[in-house]
């Protein structure tokens, strides 16, 4: 296996944890309105976690 193959599966797998991880973000303030902000705090650090595997692969493969 080649390191791109690595880093396409790395970016494909961020961009499905970034869209699981926003669906239950929006279903979880559908839920409980009150509580959006902390919702989406917790959800913005998940993301933003998620997005950091591709980066990490990259530099792992260099």
């Amino acid at each position: 296996m080649t390191g791109n193959l690595h880093v396409g599966l790395a970016a494909f797998g961020a961009a499905i944890a970034v869209g699981i991880i926003g669906m239950k973000a929006s279903d979880a303030v559908g839920r409980n309105p009150v509580a959006s902000t902390k919702v989406l705090v917790q959800s913005i650090l998940a993301i933003a976690f998620a997005e950091a595997i591709v980066f990490y692969t990259l530099f792992l493969v260099k």
